[in-house]
């Protein structure tokens, strides 16, 4: 086994566990932004701070997620090592939130499944991209 990008979406090698590993993900990443909508609101003063925060915090995630992070190919991409470290620092960020707003037990589960959801991202299987076997 080895780390490596997963790449584009569209060039991706599809089996069941990256079938549901993509399904999982796309599940943490609507958590994430929910969790951030959700933390604003019971962070904010009253209902309009709590929804400017609440919008906000969730468009900087989107867009962070968007330049740096989107599966069908980021705007802005990064080395495997870095994009893993801020992939894993967004899903913490969703995971503090979650438990900023009184849900411990639902932020350890995110998490865990947020880590579980990148170890298989990027972990390859196999021969090294390229070096597929002489038939």
């Amino acid at each position: 086994m080895r780390v490596a990008k997963p790449g584009p979406v569209s060039a991706r090698t599809w089996t069941p566990v990256t079938v549901t590993n993509a399904a999982l993900a796309l599940a943490l990443e609507a958590g994430l932004l929910a969790a951030l909508f959700f933390w604003g609101l019971a962070t904010g003063t009253n209902t309009f701070t709590g929804v400017v925060l609440g919008v906000g915090s969730a468009a900087l995630a989107a867009a962070v997620w968007g330049a740096f992070l989107a599966a069908g190919g980021p705007r802005f991409p990064l080395p495997v090592g870095a994009e893993i470290a801020l992939k894993l620092a967004v899903f913490a960020v969703g995971a503090l939130a979650l438990h900023g707003f009184g849900h411990g037990t639902l932020a350890v589960v995110f998490a865990v499944l947020a880590v579980l959801s990148v170890a298989v991202e990027y972990t390859a299987v196999g021969p090294p991209a390229g070096n597929s076997p002489a038939s």
